[in-house]
């Protein structure tokens, strides 16, 4: 008999996972919560039917060894990209503001899978981007090595 395989015995390496169902999408969301990004770093490719986001994600799979060892928490620049995206919109957002930093809360879908419908990233301070999708398809992608949060602290939303 083997044991089941945990956590720990898992290897650090940076994030390349897919979403193509809202299970998926679930698990990219909790990962990429209270990423922040400057309004700057927000394309939308109309030709490619691509949106994308170059984010600084915190590590939320990395907090509690983090925590138990006694060093910083981390967080990486990451990509997240959207595929088959007809439309954006967006509200609560300056965007003629360069200095507008953004906070990613969760991203929410509503739609069935194989489509159409809209995938939603729900920002800190009531904003959002809405995108129309023609089916659900995301990825999120870590690009750099992780480095010290620069505040040295979790996000906390005072729950």
């Amino acid at each position: 008999m083997t044991d089941d395989a945990r956590f720990a015995d898992g290897r650090e390496t940076p994030l390349n996972l897919g979403a193509l169902d809202t299970d998926d999408l679930r698990v990219l969301s909790a990962l990429a919560q209270d990423a922040v990004f400057p309004a700057t770093e927000m394309r939308w490719q109309p030709a490619r039917r691509r949106f994308a986001l170059l984010l600084n994600r915190f590590r939320w799979e990395d907090r509690a060894a983090a925590q138990a060892r006694g060093r910083p928490v981390e967080r990486v620049r990451s990509l997240l990209v959207i595929e088959e995206v007809r439309q954006v919109s967006s509200f609560g957002i300056d965007r003629r503001d360069p200095d507008t930093v953004l906070s990613l809360l969760s991203l929410d879908y509503d739609g069935p899978p194989e489509g159409p419908g809209t995938l939603t990233l729900v920002l800190a301070g009531d904003g959002a981007i809405r995108l129309q999708v023609e089916a659900l398809e995301a990825r999120l992608r870590d690009v750099t090595r992780p480095y010290a949060a620069p505040s040295g602290k979790t996000p906390d939303h005072g729950l």
